[in-house]
């Protein structure tokens, strides 16, 4: 790949996903496989005024480890130094950036039951601090080819050619191959928020979804959640950042308690390193109450039950079936690209700035809204070439929002 190229794609994602601020921190999270990516992306962070960018480093071989040998209460819960650098975050408010490469089989072998039980309860504890910073603070996740993903992408090519091939296809669906990145996102940003703000003027209050794969879902929205795509401001300051790269959707938080029916899984879910496939979901009253899957059911069954809300919805997102990343015909096995590839839908929590009037509502004002609030946000892919997806608005008058897996010709 010509460094040229992938200078201009962490200058993206510096100046346009996380758009620091001059004086800002930086915390960014990467696997050490990409040091020589990170290391580009450093210089750009600093070129786009960061006063300092911190690193956390991961690694599979060491997660494993950990989850392995060292003591499960131990694990289970923030250690003094996890608390002091949560406090600091809240005092702050560094920009996040993540740089998605691992493997996606990376963690199949660990003691799931284990991971499940520390993931759940660090959770719920990191998330008391995280309710605190959240949303004062630009965050972006990108994608960046390690070798064991580049080649569960592309199994029979040698191991240079996968990560380049991968790495090309990286930077074609972010609009960061050909031309100036920079400008091609603020083009298909804009088109994105025209997207959002006709449904929005829509008023729905219900979207039904229907596939002859057996999809048959009815999800009830609130007219005081709004639909958002593209970007989003962080409360107080009011600086606009752009969380995804790629990104293709137009999303928002439905009522957690409305939710009925059953759908249908369209592509592998990549799941604390392991894949769950063809799997459906029944729903009641906003809950899954049925699970199946032909592989990984056990998996499936388990994420539901990480906290009490993690069986409720907490995103719909409307993505068209012949999206740049779908029509690459390749399977990333990474959720940031295979959500934005068509239709999916979220599970765990919602998003609270979606609700109108967010900034000056109390929290227990926000508690009052009916959007799900869990430890997890787990997306999974619907999307068809034959999904047909109808919206209802407060008045009951119907219009088709998605026909045969795309925008309608109202969009």
């Amino acid at each position: 790949m010509e460094k040229s190229k992938i200078i201009k794609y962490a200058e993206l994602i510096a100046k346009v996903g996380a758009n620091i601020q001059k004086g800002q921190e930086v915390n960014l999270v990467a696997d050490i496989e990409i040091k020589d990516f990170v290391l580009i992306l450093v210089e750009e962070c600093y070129k786009a005024g960061a006063s300092k960018v911190n690193i956390d480093w991961t690694d599979d071989e060491l997660t494993k480890l950990n989850i392995k040998y060292a003591d499960e209460e131990k694990l289970s819960h923030l250690t003094s130094y996890e608390k002091a650098k949560q406090e600091y975050n809240i005092e702050n408010h560094p920009v996040r950036i993540y740089i998605e490469s691992s493997d996606p089989d990376g963690l199949k072998d660990l003691d799931q039951e284990k991971y499940g039980r520390i993931l759940a309860s660090k959770g719920k504890e990191i998330r008391k601090y995280r309710d605190k910073y959240d949303d004062y603070c630009q965050w972006v996740i990108a994608g960046v080819p390690g070798l064991k993903w580049s080649k569960k992408v592309f199994p029979n090519d040698s191991d240079e050619v996968a990560k380049e091939k991968l790495f090309e296809l990286i930077l074609k669906v972010s609009r960061a191959f050909d031309g100036d990145p920079i400008k091609n996102r603020e083009i298909h940003n804009a088109n994105l928020v025209e997207k959002a703000n006709k449904l929005n003027n829509l008023k729905l209050h219900y979207l039904h979804y229907t596939s002859k794969n057996g999809t048959n879902l009815t999800v009830e929205l609130l007219n005081n959640v709004k639909w958002e795509a593209g970007g989003e401001y962080t409360k107080g300051t009011k600086i606009y950042f752009q969380p995804n790269i790629p990104t293709e959707e137009c999303f928002t938080s439905p009522n957690k308690f409305g939710t009925n029916g059953v759908v249908y899984s369209t592509k592998p879910l990549s799941y604390r390193g392991q894949i769950i496939e063809d799997f459906s979901l029944t729903f009641k009253d906003g809950k899954v109450i049925e699970a199946h899957a032909k592989k990984g059911e056990d998996l499936l069954k388990n994420m539901l039950k990480l906290d009490e809300n993690a069986a409720y919805l907490g995103e719909c997102a409307l993505v068209p079936f012949h999206s740049p990343i779908n029509d690459t015909k390749t399977l990333f096995f990474s959720t940031l690209y295979d959500e934005n590839a068509s239709c999916h839908l979220a599970l765990g929590t919602a998003f609270p700035m979606l609700i109108e009037n967010y900034e000056n509502m109390s929290e227990e004002e926000i508690k009052k809204v009916n959007i799900n609030k869990s430890i997890v946000h787990t997306d999974f892919m619907i999307g068809t070439d034959d999904l047909k997806i109808e919206g209802i608005d407060f008045n009951g008058k119907k219009v088709t929002i998605f026909e045969n897996g795309d925008w309608s010709k109202t969009f």
